[in-house]
């Protein structure tokens, strides 16, 4: 039976966000808000949690996950940045915006694209989101809430503890959050390609 936290949207109680955080380091996989719809997160190095957020999902091995950090030095930690696209990246961020970027050597293989070597990293404009992964100090392995067979994600928290209370351990209400998905944009070349357009108003990487 997961827990439920009902997190201030603006004000996330530091005593719940460190529980959560206690959570997802012992393993746990949680459902979240982040500024463009309900994610689930778990810890970047557990492999367990992960393989529980692919049997949620109905994702293969194929499937990227996203690395969610707290800001642009951690970005850089996982993925390599030339000046231009740090500009960029600062320009867009924190913002419903998924970059796909070369990884470095420090970030873990089952996360990269095994052919491009690349990963997709954001920086949430959320409160909540950004309380976490504050707290814990490095980022979370995120994917979207959509349920196998659904085209849109889950926007209910009580909905998603309905369905999901025996296969994660904690649902954060932080009350609405939308339901459009990022917009993706493709940096491995340093120029801008967007691949989806979402949330993120993509002109902003147009010259």
């Amino acid at each position: 039976m997961s827990q439920f936290f009902q997190i201030h949207p603006d004000n996330p109680q530091a005593r719940l966000v460190r529980h959560a955080v206690e959570i997802i380091r012992a393993g746990g996989v949680v459902v979240y808000p982040t500024d463009s719809a309900y994610a689930l997160g778990c810890h970047i190095g557990d492999k367990s949690a992960l393989d529980r957020i692919r049997r949620i999902r109905k994702l293969d091995d194929k499937h990227n996950f996203t690395l969610v950090c707290r800001d642009l030095s951690e970005i850089a930690t996982y993925a390599r940045v030339s000046n231009g696209v740090y500009r960029l990246l600062r320009h867009a961020t924190p913002g419903p915006f998924t970059f796909i970027l070369k990884a470095t050597s420090e970030l873990p293989r089952r996360l990269q694209n095994p052919k491009r070597k690349t990963v997709g990293l954001r920086v949430p404009d959320n409160a909540i989101a950004q309380a976490l992964l504050q707290d814990l100090g490095e980022p979370l392995m995120s994917v979207s809430l959509i349920l196998p067979g659904e085209d849109l994600p889950l926007i209910d928290p009580y909905e998603i503890r309905d369905l999901l209370q025996h296969q994660v351990d904690l649902v954060i209400d932080g009350g609405w959050c939308g339901l459009e998905p990022t917009t993706v944009v493709d940096l491995v070349d340093d120029t801008p390609l967007i691949l989806r357009v979402g949330k993120g108003d993509p002109s902003i990487f147009e010259d």
